[in-house]
C-alpha cells in the first residue's frame, strides 16, 4: 500500500548483560529490575550511512518493569558507545514473555538463542559529533533475542532498522 513506511537495515546491536538486580517498588504494582549492561557493540549494516563500528563503554542499565499480568516486560535501556566520539543510545520496548524469554530471566535457559519476534524496541541516539548528528533525527526500530552460551555472559542482540518513506 502506498504511504506506509518501510524499514531499511541500519545496525546490529549486541549487548552483554549481567543477571538482573531486583530493586522492588513501594509505589508501583510491579517491581523494578535493573539489568546491568556490561559491554557490547553497535555495528552498521552493509551500506548504511553513517557507518558505525562502536564498542559500549563504561556500563549502562536496562530498567525493566513487568506488566501486572506477568506476560510482558517494559524496557528502558541507556548506554554509551564509542566510535571516534561518544554516542549515547536509549531504547525502549516490550518483550512478550514466552517460555524461552521467561527461562532467560529465571536463569534456567539452555544454550542457544531465543527466537526473534517477542521483543521489539525503539532506538534513539544523541551525540555531539556532527558526523553522527543525523542519527538524532531518524526513527529506528528493532527486534531482539537472547543468546545463551554456558560459561559466558548473556547477550541481547537487536537487529535495528531505520523507518523510511515507503
Amino acid at each position: 500500500m502506498s504511504g506506509f513506511p518501510s524499514i531499511q537495515p541500519a545496525f546490529t546491536v549486541r549487548v552483554i548483560i549481567d543477571p538482573p538486580h531486583a530493586v522492588g517498588s513501594a509505589s508501583r504494582t510491579t517491581s523494578l529490575q535493573v539489568v546491568p549492561m556490561t559491554g557490547g557493540t553497535v555495528q552498521s549494516a552493509p551500506g548504511f550511512s553513517p557507518s558505525i563500528d562502536a564498542q559500549f563503554v563504561g556500563t549502562g542499565n536496562d530498567y525493566i518493569h513487568a506488566d501486572p499480568d506477568g506476560k510482558h516486560l517494559r524496557l528502558n535501556a541507556h548506554g554509551i558507545a564509542n566510535h571516534i566520539q561518544l554516542i549515547y543510545l536509549n531504547y525502549t520496548g516490550v518483550v512478550a514473555l514466552g517460555p524461552a524469554e521467561a527461562a532467560v530471566f529465571a536463569g534456567t535457559a539452555s544454550d542457544g538463542a531465543t527466537p526473534f519476534g517477542n521483543s521489539f524496541t525503539h532506538f534513539t541516539f544523541e551525540t555531539g559529533d556532527e558526523r553522527y548528528k543525523e542519527l538524532e533525527t531518524r526513527v529506528f526500530v528493532g527486534q531482539g533475542h537472547f543468546i545463551i552460551e554456558t560459561g559466558k555472559p548473556t547477550i541481547v542482540e537487536y537487529t535495528v532498522g531505520q523507518v523510511v518513506k515507503g
